[in-house]
């Protein structure tokens, strides 16, 4: 196998199934002027955006509600060397209260004890993948 036989691009609806497999992510975006990692559970909604849920007073909320971030989930195997990781950029919104209702039902729940939750929508403009498949070692 060489080396570029062990990356494989992945396309949109591939992306998306495979996020369907993993209940945890990583949302990506700016505080005070510094990139900011924050890993939080998730689902997909019917139109492929990414949905969390969370607690409205959160800083994560006041930081992203209106701009574009990125999501990352993935899957890996350590003893195989293998395993995917799927980007998903877009511009990030707190849900209306009519969606807040659907979403109460179908959405994700927090893994947080919250008293009061908002859901946040990133839309999936741009989706991005790739799968390691089993790669070598070269020691």
């Amino acid at each position: 196998m060489s080396p570029n036989d062990a990356f494989r691009a992945l396309d949109r609806q591939e992306c998306l199934r495979l996020l369907t497999k993993v209940p945890v992510g990583r949302v990506v975006y700016t505080r005070q002027a510094l990139p900011a990692v924050l890993p939080i559970n998730f689902s997909l909604d019917t139109d492929a955006s990414v949905l969390l849920c969370t607690s409205p007073a959160s800083d994560l909320v006041h930081a992203i509600n209106g701009v574009v971030v990125a999501f990352e989930a993935d899957e890996f195997d350590a003893a195989t060397r293998s395993g995917w990781s799927v980007v998903v950029t877009g511009r990030a919104t707190v849900t209306d209260p009519a969606e807040h209702e659907r979403l109460s039902q179908t959405g994700p729940t927090s893994w947080m004890p919250l008293r009061d939750t908002v859901f946040v929508r990133i839309e999936s403009e741009l989706v991005t993948g790739r799968e390691l498949r089993g790669a070598l070692s070269t020691q």
